[in-house]
């Protein structure tokens, strides 16, 4: 865990995943470098504190924020950066521009998909690494409602509600042939079926949008390497 700042932040082992897409039966492996994670989706009030500017940052615990667009969790992750002293990790244009990610900083930022999912799944093989109903909260544990975080157990590396609770954004474009500027959703939600919560599973939405079982969990970059729209 690193313990050099105010966040819960697990290290996450290099290794190898395989991703997938069920809408177009497509599969691609790809090498993953080391990097920290958060432990728990960003709470409610953490993220009202570092949005506030307020000096409090907020509790680690409690439910995770919903109902936050990709736009609103890159722009949190500048503020968190600043605030504990780390080079923000996005250029963020004046008009509607590209976000633009800068490898080499060494600030907060959203985990790439291929991050998310090796972490999900912690060195396991399966589609879980663990009972469904041990690890998430999904509608067959949820009694239809948000949960606070670490109420279920961790992944093998200490990562809790990688699975149910909230969907997670992601920093990389769906399709970008056939979605445009749809960014990446994974993990499943406190209302979701259980053939959501899988690793694997992948879903889309605008960057601008905000849904109400959607959320985020913030990473950190431990290399450095160019600047990536």
């Amino acid at each position: 865990m690193d313990t050099g700042t105010g966040s819960d932040m697990i290290s996450v082992p290099p290794g190898r995943v395989t991703l997938s897409d069920r809408r177009t039966q497509r599969s691609w492996p790809v090498e993953v470098a080391p990097c920290l994670l958060g432990a728990v989706p960003v709470t409610r009030a953490r993220y009202t504190g570092i949005s506030s500017g307020s000096a409090d940052a907020g509790e680690a615990d409690g439910p995770p924020v919903e109902g936050v667009s990709w736009e609103d969790a890159v722009r949190f992750c500048n503020a968190l950066s600043q605030q504990e002293g780390f080079t923000p990790a996005y250029h963020l244009p004046a008009d509607d521009g590209d976000v633009v990610w800068n490898r080499a900083a060494d600030g907060y930022r959203l985990p790439t998909e291929a991050e998310w999912e090796h972490a999900c799944r912690a060195g396991t093989a399966g589609p879980r690494y663990g009972p469904l109903d041990d690890i998430a909260w999904y509608r067959g544990t949820s009694d239809g409602r948000i949960r606070d975080v670490r109420g279920k157990r961790p992944n093998p590396w200490g990562l809790y509600d990688m699975l149910g609770n909230v969907w997670e954004w992601c920093w990389d474009l769906y399709d970008a042939e056939v979605y445009g500027s749809y960014r990446v959703l994974r993990g499943g939600g406190w209302f979701d079926e259980q053939w959501s919560c899988r690793a694997s599973v992948r879903r889309r939405s605008h960057p601008t949008f905000r849904v109400d079982d959607v959320g985020f969990r913030v990473a950190r970059s431990l290399g450095a390497g160019p600047l990536t729209v």
